[in-house]
């Protein structure tokens, strides 16, 4: 018998069976329903997505990595060393076969994708893109994913993809593992057209796979250790920090571990933070929705969360928090508090999750953002208060600049620039204090 995670058999015919599978993934999306003709391990995987809450025509899977995120994630992560063998073994070859290689962490986050650049642009339009999350329950089946979900090797062929907007693709993913502690590092992907879901592409890929564990191993033996990946510290209550300034995906840092959130898990942390009595599903609802959030989804992302949290999760009735955390935003505030604006400056790296419209979160942001200012404004600094107008959220503020006009030495050349930008920001918008 074949195997079950081989979607091509030898032999078999890739369109005929293809269009049947579209036919299964149309019934069983419409209705839960599906005939022998799908996969096992295909089936559970759409029965997964399902139950996960994925709609097989929503939005994108979500980027949670950019920029310096990403790039420091991506530096600091145990797959990086060996990039250069996956290159050799696989991406050289990919640019010619019009092909993608993708790597991703173990929670499905996309690291490293790369090959034929035509490719590579098209599978931006669904986010196959460093960053972003391709998990099951975030992006529906598909290789990777279902790769992570399963601890296997898996071939997920046109159809069998869950999310309609992927169907025109094919993939082969195989888990990379821990040489030593036999944890999932990551995955190590394949992506294009039909003939990256044969025997032979699995064969590739597995292969591949052997020889990064292998390097894995070596490299860490040569350092002098046999451990790859710096276990849990279960139960530990040491240090536990919430970064949201300046980011869209709050940083939750634990001891040595660095766990990138969701939006709407940042912001539902970030308000337990600020509410260390706990809030009720009703208060929460209310606090991250203008329009009050269903009860129901309220309670679905908290058990998401829990899910993703473990011994960090939410207490409930209310939720809360079962240690504090320490927040970006309250090192800022007491900072700020105590007159010491040049620390508030320094680890003020931007608005609270900038880009959440949150209630709560408007409110957090707005509070923080006009005490760092009025300390600001109060120092007497001329420095400090330069320092507050040259950034993205001060160069437009006629205040601050005539506040920097006024202390700062007449004739130097930072009083000429003060001068110079409050001009201008009149002549645009009439702004002048």
């Amino acid at each position: 018998m074949s195997s079950p995670y081989l979607a091509l058999p030898l032999g078999s015919l890739p369109r005929d069976r293809d269009r049947s599978t579209a036919r299964e993934h149309d019934r069983f999306v419409s209705s839960g329903l599906v005939s022998d003709g799908v996969r096992r391990v295909v089936l559970e995987s759409w029965q997964r997505s399902q139950a996960s809450g994925v709609d097989a025509d929503g939005v994108l899977p979500p980027v949670e990595l950019t920029d310096d995120e990403l790039r420091d994630y991506r530096d600091s992560h145990p797959l990086a060393p060996v990039m250069p063998v996956i290159r050799r073994l696989l991406v050289d070859d990919a640019v010619d076969c019009d092909l993608l290689v993708a790597v991703s962490d173990n929670e499905g986050r996309l690291l490293w994708v790369e090959g034929s650049p035509g490719l590579r642009l098209r599978a931006e339009s669904m986010n196959f893109v460093p960053g972003a999350r391709w998990s099951e329950e975030h992006a529906g089946t598909n290789a990777p994913g279902t790769a992570l979900a399963l601890d296997h090797g898996v071939q997920i062929f046109a159809h069998e993809h869950y999310g309609r907007i992927v169907q025109p693709w094919s993939c082969t993913a195989v888990p990379v593992h821990d040489p030593f502690s036999g944890e999932v590092v990551g995955v190590l992907d394949v992506t294009g057209g039909d003939l990256v879901a044969t025997p032979q592409s699995m064969a590739l890929v597995q292969a591949a796979v052997h020889a990064v564990e292998s390097e894995l191993r070596l490299q860490a033996m040569t350092q002098g250790t046999t451990r790859l990946i710096k276990p849990a510290r279960r139960g530990s209550v040491d240090v536990r920090r919430l970064e949201v300034l300046g980011v869209d995906h709050g940083v939750l840092r634990v001891g040595g571990e660095r766990r990138v959130m969701s939006q709407r898990h940042s912001e539902i942390l970030l308000l337990l933070c600020a509410h260390p009595d706990g809030l009720s599903a009703e208060q929460l609802a209310i606090e991250l929705h203008a329009d009050d959030l269903p009860l129901v989804t309220v309670r679905a992302e908290m058990s998401r969360l829990r899910s993703a949290l473990g011994p960090l999760a939410p207490q409930s009735r209310p939720y809360r928090l079962p240690h504090g955390l320490v927040t970006d935003v309250s090192e800022v505030d007491a900072a700020a508090r105590r007159g010491d604006v040049g620390s508030a400056l320094t680890a003020y790296r931007g608005p609270v999750l900038p880009h959440s419209e949150s209630p709560g979160v408007v409110r957090i942001r707005r509070r923080l953002h006009d005490r760092l200012r009025a300390a600001t404004l109060a120092s007497g600094d001329s420095a400090l208060v330069l320092r507050w107008a040259e950034t993205a959220w001060g160069q437009d503020d006629p205040e601050v600049w005539a506040t920097a006009l006024r202390l700062l030495p007449h004739g130097s050349a930072e009083h000429n620039l003060a001068r110079i930008h409050l001009a201008a920001l009149d002549a645009e918008f009439g702004a002048t204090p």
